[in-house]
């Protein structure tokens, strides 16, 4: 998609943004505003940006508010390097720099995570189903690019991500409350109540609590049986809150408990369907369908659910000797995705010769995940003003993850017994429940243990070198149960375990005040697995030969060349990084086709290179521009062959990596009036313009004719063998915002227009049991246009 004049205009005018926040200091001489100095915490120290020896992005309350972004999606379109795969509300991919292994799906609960995602200190990430917090009241998102495997972990080979809230404070009463209301074209209407209230309760504590609501307008249709449709389906809700006290003894001591809570509940999927057993235009027995833009066919209802509990506490010394920081976090986590697979369910029924109304019947996947998981970590930090400084740790995490799948299927049973003989749906059920032809039961135990340290020495007035490395120690038991026609009964246990050291080095080179240089060479890594077997009694001959021989899969490590500068004036702000990583061992996961099932293995060796960079100036006393953006080569340089020869699954040396765009850019433009409008106090415009490039959902998307799919059996008047052709290149989009901004004393009113153009953008491509039951893609938010009203109290 050609990125269009109208557009490059709007760009041009008003150019988009690691960060737009307005400054809080102005230049004596000029009366200009300068950039604001932002503090993170991205070294497990506080410290400024700028100072950071290594490619970190800030985006401040102001800046998210500003953009009008509620959800990690739509702010890392703004952040240099970072993408997010979305499969719906809760349940999206995140990837950094390219570091990617194709999309992972609802069963694959074996697979890491790449990226970790973390709530202040909490570590939180788990695969596809990283929460999908409220950005509510935080003081900032950090993200890391990067392998962060030294002071983060396992899951941080591409990158860390944080979330950082605001801390009660013990001096002041404040409270804020945000409204919000919006219309989605072709769509619902959806809104949000938040609110927030800092209370002192005596001279060393305070309370701090945060609630939210959130409406989500719904914007897919569902056509189904007898001509009936259902609008806006994918629609929901989310409400939760958090509340922290803080505890201050001391000077030097305090004590923060905290606890998390959050309930999200949607009652359909962004799928934009293009092909469906039971709607395409292929059939004669029953009505043939051609699926319109935004639309997709269903037997029974959908959702998804997270209800998710997180309780931790954070307790900091700063004794003479060291800052001294001990975090526990509890995890509690139930998850149900509720899916309509009746065309998966057909489909089968028809490769297994049984009468035309068990293919119709109404099936129902429940995929349940339900994870209670325990972390530790103390560390010590050197707090003197020296040469060298040091920082030494241990972390300790225990997860028990039971996952489940059913699939009611009601009077399956008896369909069965008539076609392959009486007793047949008894004799495979494994013990689990009737009328249900697939149902597995995966219970999985994971400890971890790690000692990590790092230590910075200056050498120099103007050099400065850092080394950090972590040992860790990880073990992962998992059983597995499988009952039904659809199945294979299986029932084991496997385990795996690893352990190794990765480090890092970073030199940073101050040139003056304002400028400086850096260079790093740094190790992350993602531990391994065991796939589940696949489901033999759906399998073709030729799936069951490529796809039959991978069973367990052996951690992830990524190796990082990096250099870069940073340099900060009073107005304007550059940071560049160059980057080389080489993945060894890239666990890439593939559908298997017809087995209804989705395998990771092993690539020896690919790499990702590229630049990312983010601009920012104060061109005028009222007019701020931004640039970010990033260019990402990422390729296997390893072919991957099947017994026959033949490359499996697009795995071959110099095809592209999944999911990650080579060019992303993020442009914008803030504008404060110099004559305030409607009665404000102060009035401002933004605009932002992002292009994300071209993608595919997995590696087997690139080879030649991947994009045809038949149904290959007779069905309803189709013969079998027509087919549906597809682009499995997801297109380049853009998407264009604007938003103007008016503030009173104590009020602030937005006004917003979202995705101006009403792109569709497609963000992935999801095919049901390799395509033989179902085409679609997931889409995104259609342009929204809303109002967004806060008052602050103090």
């Amino acid at each position: 998609m050609k990125i269009h004049k109208l557009t490059l205009a709007v760009a041009a005018a008003c150019t988009l943004s690691p960060s737009f926040t307005i400054a809080q200091e102005t230049d004596s001489q000029t009366n200009k505003k300068e950039i604001e100095t932002i503090i993170v915490s991205s070294t497990k120290r506080s410290t400024t940006l700028q100072e950071i020896p290594f490619s970190v992005n800030a985006q401040t309350s102001a800046d998210i508010e500003r953009s009008g972004s509620n959800n990690l999606e739509d702010v890392s379109r703004n952040i240099a390097g970072l993408s997010i795969q979305n499969l719906g509300p809760g349940q999206s991919q995140v990837a950094i720099r390219g570091v990617s292994a194709g999309q992972i799906v609802r069963d694959q609960p074996g697979v890491k995570e790449q990226v970790g995602i973390y709530l202040d200190e909490s570590v939180i990430s788990l695969s596809l189903f990283t929460p999908d917090i409220d950005l509510y009241d935080l003081n900032r998102i950090e993200t890391l690019r990067g392998p962060q495997g030294t002071l983060f972990g396992s899951g941080s080979i591409g990158g860390t991500v944080r979330y950082i809230t605001n801390q009660p404070q013990l001096s002041s009463f404040e409270g804020s409350l945000e409204l919000n209301a919006h219309s989605v074209t072709d769509g619902g209407l959806g809104g949000h109540v938040k609110g927030m209230v800092n209370a002192p309760l005596s001279d060393t504590a305070a309370i701090r609590g945060v609630f939210y609501t959130t409406e989500y307008a719904g914007f897919i249709d569902a056509l189904g049986e007898n001509n009936s449709r259902k609008e806006d389906i994918n629609d929901g809700s989310r409400t939760g809150g958090r509340v922290a006290i803080k505890w201050q003894p001391t000077d030097n001591i305090s004590i923060t408990p905290r606890l998390v809570f959050q309930k999200l509940s949607v009652n359909g999927f962004n799928r934009d369907e293009i092909y469906n057993l039971f709607a395409n235009p292929f059939t004669t027995e029953r009505p043939a369908i051609k699926l319109k833009e935004r639309e997709q066919y269903l037997l029974l209802d959908e959702g998804f659910e997270d209800e998710t509990l997180i309780a931790d506490i954070t307790s900091e010394w700063n004794a003479d000797f060291a800052d001294v920081t001990f975090v526990y976090s509890y995890t509690d986590r139930d998850i149900l995705v509720s899916r309509d697979v009746s065309a998966l369910s057909g489909s089968v029924s028809l490769d297994l010769g049984l009468a035309d109304a068990a293919v119709k019947l109404p099936s129902n996947l429940r995929d349940s995940t339900k994870v209670k998981q325990d972390t530790y970590e103390l560390r010590f930090a050197s707090n003197k003003d020296s040469q060298f400084e040091w920082l030494v740790g241990g972390f300790y995490s225990d997860t028990q993850r039971n996952y489940s799948q059913r699939l009611p299927t009601p009077g399956y049973d008896q369909f069965t017994d008539a076609a392959l003989g009486d007793g047949t749906a008894e004799s495979v059920s494994n013990g689990f429940e009737a009328d249900s032809p697939y149902n597995a039961r995966l219970p999985y135990d994971l400890s971890q243990l790690s000692i990590f340290g790092e230590a910075s020495y200056q050498a120099s007035d103007k050099l400065k070198v850092t080394f950090g490395s972590r040992y860790y120690d990880y073990e992962e038991t998992r059983s597995f149960k499988t009952g039904g026609l659809f199945s294979n009964s299986d029932e084991q246990t496997d385990s795996t375990a690893s352990d190794g050291f990765n480090s890092r080095i970073i030199a940073s080179y101050q040139i003056d005040q304002q400028i400086s240089l850096n260079a790093q060479v740094s190790q992350g890594f993602r531990l391994g697995g065991v796939n589940d077997p696949l489901n033999e009694t759906l399998c073709n001959e030729q799936d069951s030969a490529v796809f039959g021989g991978f069973q367990d899969y052996d951690d992830e490590k990524l190796t990082n060349y990096e250099v870069g500068f940073k340099a900060k004036k009073s107005f304007w702000t550059a940071n560049v990084a160059l980057f080389h990583t080489q993945i060894d061992g890239l666990q890439v996961t593939l559908d298997a086709g017809s087995c209804s099932s989705r395998i990771s293995f092993n690539v020896p060796d690919s790499h990702t290179t590229g630049v990312e960079f983010e601009f920012e100036s104060q061109a005028t006393d009222y007019l701020n521009l931004s640039l970010a953006g990033s260019y990402i080569s990422a390729e296997f340089d390893s072919t991957i062959l099947d017994s026959n020869g033949e490359v499996i699954g697009g795995v071959k040396k110099g095809n592209r990596l999944a999911s990650v765009p080579e060019l992303q850019l993020a442009f914008a433009g803030t504008y404060d009036l110099p004559t305030s409008l409607f009665g404000s106090d102060a009035t401002y415009l933004n605009a932002s313009l992002q292009y994300v490039g071209d993608r595919i959902t997995q590696p087997s998307d690139q080879v030649a004719g991947a994009g045809v799919f038949s149904l290959g059996v007779p069905y309803a008047g189709a013969s079998g063998n027509e087919e549906t052709e597809v682009d499995l290149t997801l297109d380049a989009y853009q998407t264009l915002n604007i938003n103007a901004g008016f503030l009173y004393d104590d009020w602030d009113v937005l006004v917003y227009i979202n995705n101006i153009t009403d792109e569709n953008t497609k963000l992935s491509f999801d095919r049901e049991r390799g395509g033989r039951a179902r085409l679609a893609y997931r889409v995104g938010q259609p342009r929204t246009i809303g109002i967004t009203l806060r008052k602050s109290f103090y």
